[in-house]
């Protein structure tokens, strides 16, 4: 039996991998035409600049340069509030507003999960800024999986700016760290011990629910045993906005 598991999990591997290249094969013949007129908007407006390439963290610690459409002034990242994007952040060009509404400045990640840096549920390609606010326990846990395209911690979070520009006593950063990533990580944790294929199926419908409806909280009754977002010391973080839990949402 012990020859037989590591075989099991091989096979599993390799099976997530056809499957996420079918998927993206399929997925960017599809949305090719689209993909054509976005390009063309983005090289026309703004700064003209098409994708944006950001280095993100991936499995067992890897690094790759993740794929979206360009929704940000150049050097974005050595500018205001860094990798913290605010609402009604002035870096956000007009075109870039209405692609993160609908996420669709998300799909050029197909790229990388058909090159196999992302799978199509996982958790949260962070950078290293992001990423060092978890706990070392649960940066340990989430390098061991592979991170996704869509997660949990992308539909509760789906807004994450409004969250963070309700802080406005507080520095933006400082505010992620204390306040969304503990809570992000508890997220993460709850999908790796809840990871089955209806769990997978349940969040990709979701993810295509919150674009659709971004209030909906659905999702606590689709998704058992969740953890609820309870803000640390909320009231004393300088915040001078009380958001309530069914408003914690997802950035990016």
């Amino acid at each position: 039996m012990k020859k037989e598991k590591p075989l099991f999990y091989r096979q599993k591997r390799v099976s997530n991998r056809v499957l996420d290249v079918t998927i993206s094969l399929l997925a960017i013949l599809i949305f090719s035409p689209f993909f054509f007129l976005i390009i063309v908007i983005l090289r026309c407006t703004a700064e003209g600049e098409i994708f944006y390439f950001q280095e993100r963290i991936g499995q067992k610690n890897s690094r790759f340069q993740i794929w979206k459409f360009a929704t940000m002034m150049k050097n974005s990242m050595n500018i205001g509030t860094g990798s913290i994007t605010l609402q009604n952040d002035y870096r956000v060009t007009k075109f870039g507003r209405i692609l993160r509404l609908t996420k669709i400045n998300e799909l050029p990640q197909l790229v990388n999960l058909l090159k196999g840096d992302l799978t199509i549920v996982g958790p949260r390609a962070l950078v290293d800024e992001t990423f060092s606010a978890y706990s070392q326990e649960i940066q340990s846990k989430i390098n061991n999986v592979k991170p996704g395209i869509t997660g949990i911690g992308s539909i509760v979070f789906r807004d994450e700016e409004s969250l963070i520009s309700a802080a406005t006593d507080e520095d933006p950063l400082d505010f992620y760290k204390r306040v969304i990533a503990p809570h992000k990580g508890e997220l993460e944790i709850w999908y790796q011990k809840n990871k089955t294929i209806s769990t997978n199926i349940k969040i990709i419908l979701l993810t295509i629910w919150v674009i659709i409806s971004p209030k909906s909280t659905i999702y606590q009754r689709w998704l058992k045993g969740l953890p609820v977002f309870t803000p640390i010391n909320l009231s004393d973080s300088r915040a001078k906005t009380k958001i309530p839990e069914k408003e914690l949402v997802q950035q990016n």
